[in-house]
């Protein structure tokens, strides 16, 4: 049985004992008492998908930044490819909050299920207030890296990680590799720890969703429902909004042209839920099919599958004003802007393997100040992270496709324009006489003397 499979008969299972903890009859308050008592186990699952967050996001992130190259000799292709990385993923994280804000998202579940989910976390400890817009800005300067990686304060220690990632690619080869070597070692570690992890979720979800239904009722359910059909459009819009007409518009091509010729890729990604397995029939579509050079194929998609992750920028977003709403919290315009940020941000930190997005997503939830729900949280949404997922790498592998097509062009049109011979027949219009005299006029004195 595939592993999404399980995770989903976790969900169904769970659903089901948490329904019947809550039906009339003289056995459900037992067994209520049964399934919250179990539910202990599920929060074991959260501790350890917690525990690796610190190291997959320094890991992951320094890999990434590194890879570009070194930042001052980028040249065309780099900072074309880094350019559109971080508008294409701004667009995506500020799609996915206008999006889920405008729905009901989260506001729909009823406001006795929101009440006893926020009492369930909250007699641990209580969420800090949202920043203000100010604050939230100079918050994201990171004052003590270490400090904020204890004390789980994530957006500032992105900001130092890219920082010191970039000036690590001004070091001599020689003195960087023994770097990347270390942290590519920390990020694999990190990735198989949570491909074990995974396999504990089906019966973590069992546990988490049993006692959180055996305590709300089915309005769980109905809101979860919810919260995927709404980040799923939100990816639907960015495609129609941001990929597609910068496909038509920057690179020129029809949309037909290139589905057929990344529909491979497209359907892999979907299937696999990881744009790092697809990144080999990318390339090959890239390069055989859509006209890509393999001068840029070979430097933008292997980025790509590291760094350019607009669904998963789209499903943070979305991600972040659901949590919020089911636990009750008024997001400020400080908030709103460190969603779109931290959204940003993690979508960076991630890779491109199933689950990871998931762990990334506490980035999001510290940064809009969720406090003890964040983790109880991504817990619930963990239950259908699956689906999600695949269309997560959908959307991500067609935007790197698209950006690869896009700057291709580009390079392609430069290339050409500075291999042209310089022409030199605007000497010869009127309106350029070097004597400001018309030309026909200067024809005429010539002729006369």
């Amino acid at each position: 049985m595939r592993l999404e499979t399980k995770i989903a008969a976790g969900l169904a299972g769970g659903a089901i004992v948490g329904l019947l903890a809550r039906a009339p009859g003289a056995a459900a308050p037992m067994l209520a008492r049964v399934v919250i008592a179990a539910e202990p186990l599920g929060t074991i699952f959260i501790r350890l998908v917690t525990m690796v967050v610190v190291p997959l996001v320094i890991a992951s992130l320094f890999v990434g930044v590194t890879s570009l190259g070194d930042v001052r000799r980028l040249g065309t292709i780099g900072g074309r490819t880094l350019a559109y990385f971080v508008t294409t993923t701004l667009i995506a994280a500020a799609i996915g909050l206008t999006v889920a804000v405008l729905s009901p998202v989260g506001v729909s579940v009823d406001a006795a299920t929101r009440a006893a989910l926020a009492n369930q976390s909250t007699t641990s400890a209580a969420a800090p207030a949202t920043p203000g817009l100010v604050t939230a800005i100079v918050e994201l300067v990171p004052q003590n890296p270490i400090a904020a990686a204890a004390q789980g304060d994530l957006l500032p220690l992105i900001i130092a990680v890219c920082i010191f990632g970039a000036a690590a690619t001004a070091l001599p080869a020689t003195r960087r590799e023994p770097l990347v070597v270390f942290f590519t070692a920390v990020n694999d570690v990190s990735m198989i720890v949570v491909r074990w992890l995974m396999w504990l979720a089906p019966p973590a979800v069992f546990f988490l969703v049993a006692g959180a239904i055996a305590r709300t009722g089915a309005g769980l359910l109905l809101g979860l429902a919810g919260f995927a059909a709404v980040a799923v459009v939100a990816m639907a819009i960015h495609l129609a909004v941001t990929v597609f007409p910068a496909l038509r518009f920057g690179a020129r091509m029809r949309l037909t042209t290139f589905l057929r010729g990344a529909a491979d890729a497209l359907v892999l990604a979907f299937s696999t839920a990881s744009s790092s397995a697809t990144l080999p029939v990318s390339m090959e579509a890239a390069t055989t099919r859509l006209g890509v050079s393999n001068e840029v194929a070979s430097f933008l998609l292997p980025a790509g599958a590291t760094l350019n992750k607009n669904g998963s920028a789209v499903y943070k977003a979305v991600t972040a004003i659901f949590l919020a709403r089911l636990y009750g919290m008024e997001l400020g315009a400080g908030a709103l802007l460190a969603t779109v940020l931290a959204s940003t941000a993690a979508a960076f930190a991630g890779t491109g393997v199933p689950g990871s997005s998931l762990v990334t997503t506490l980035i999001v939830l510290d940064a809009i100040g969720l406090g003890s729900h964040a983790a109880a949280g991504i817990a619930l949404v963990a239950a259908i992270d699956r689906p999600l997922d695949m269309c997560r790498s959908l959307v991500n592998t067609a935007s790197n496709l698209v950006g690869s097509v896009w700057i291709a062009r580009r390079e392609a049109a430069a290339a050409a324009s500075a291999a042209a011979p310089p022409d030199f027949s605007l000497w010869k219009l009127p309106h350029l006489d070097v004597d400001g005299e018309p030309s026909s006029e200067r024809s005429a004195t010539s002729e006369q003397r």
